[in-house]
């Protein structure tokens, strides 16, 4: 007859139920490898000081974009030719324009329109290209290369010339149809970014673990893949998104962007450019928060590569 006694030194297995060894897999692997990389990299970011200096104009954009009124206490909208091309004076500190516009108002509350397109064209681009390019990367096979060669298509399209053919084909546009227009056409960067970090991670020993041990596809690729290709999506969206605030000018002072109503840095930059022959530089102010703010985003991405990117840590 078997023997179920326990000797000295001698310890009985007991098999745990399959999702409880699931669900621990889950733990360890969302306890140690993401909280792990990511307070590594909270350590790289505080000690740079070009970090710091991002947050804080960041945040003084985003106060711009949120709060403008709090900056500029007149009217964007308000004009009257009795205050046409006025020098930069205390009521009015960066000048007016040919129409009687107040120069810097309309630069602070420029802000909100240039850089929400900018915000939600990222949102948009890292939803549906980060989707498809963790899906194709993790599951391979026919799957990544039907989706490899749809990206193939729109990446070989020029994101400002396709931009310019489809808005001038559209009436009515609104601030909703350039963020579509531009996600449209700039989600394969995404995508590849996300593939290649899928494709390097879909067989580390806690992926195939957590396969092992019963996870479904699905509850992998949300729990444990996704988590893992955030950080080079995350730096590429940063840089991409002052890219999306240019593109947005571009159409603006191109004239078919958002609509004239809307006060943004593209149509007060056209607005300028014929006075600028006649010495009066008002285009600058616009033209200078628009560069400002994408070199921000841009110098924000940097620094977030060096953090988020294990190699370049190493190096």
């Amino acid at each position: 007859m078997p023997d179920n006694k326990t000797y000295p030194g001698q310890e009985r297995f007991v098999a745990a139920p399959e999702d409880v060894i699931v669900g621990a897999v889950d733990a360890v692997a969302k306890d140690v490898e993401p909280a792990g990389f990511w307070k590594t990299a909270w350590k790289e970011l505080r000690r740079k000081p070009l970090f710091w200096v991002c947050v804080v104009m960041l945040t003084l954009i985003v106060l711009f974009v949120l709060f403008p009124w709090v900056f500029a206490h007149q009217d964007p909208q308000y004009a009257t030719l009795d205050r046409s091309l006025l020098p930069p004076s205390g009521e009015h500190w960066f000048g007016t324009d040919q129409l009687g516009y107040d120069i810097y108002t309309r630069t602070v509350y420029g802000a909100r329109a240039s850089v929400l397109v900018g915000v939600l064209t990222t949102i948009a681009v890292v939803i549906i290209g980060g989707l498809l390019g963790t899906i194709a990367g993790f599951y391979g096979g026919w799957l990544d290369s039907v989706i490899a060669r749809v990206a193939d298509i729109f990446f070989g399209i020029p994101l400002m010339l396709a931009a310019v053919v489809v808005m001038q084909m559209i009436k009515g546009r609104t601030i909703f149809t350039v963020v579509l227009v531009l996600a449209i056409f700039s989600w394969p960067q995404i995508a590849r970014i996300a593939r290649s970090a899928a494709i390097s991670i879909r067989n580390e020993e806690f992926i195939t673990a957590s396969k092992s041990l019963g996870a479904s596809k699905v509850r992998t690729l949300f729990t444990h893949v996704i988590p893992n290709c955030l950080g080079p999506v995350i730096v590429i969206a940063t840089i991409s998104l002052g890219i999306y605030i240019v593109t947005e000018a571009t159409l603006s002072y191109l004239g078919i962007g958002l609509p004239k109503t809307t006060v943004s840095w593209g149509m007060d930059i056209a607005a300028g450019k014929d006075l600028l022959r006649e010495g009066t530089p008002i285009l600058f102010y616009p033209a200078a928060a628009l560069a400002i703010t994408v070199l921000v985003f841009m110098m924000l991405g940097d620094v977030l590569r060096d953090a988020l990117d294990p190699k370049a840590r190493t190096r």
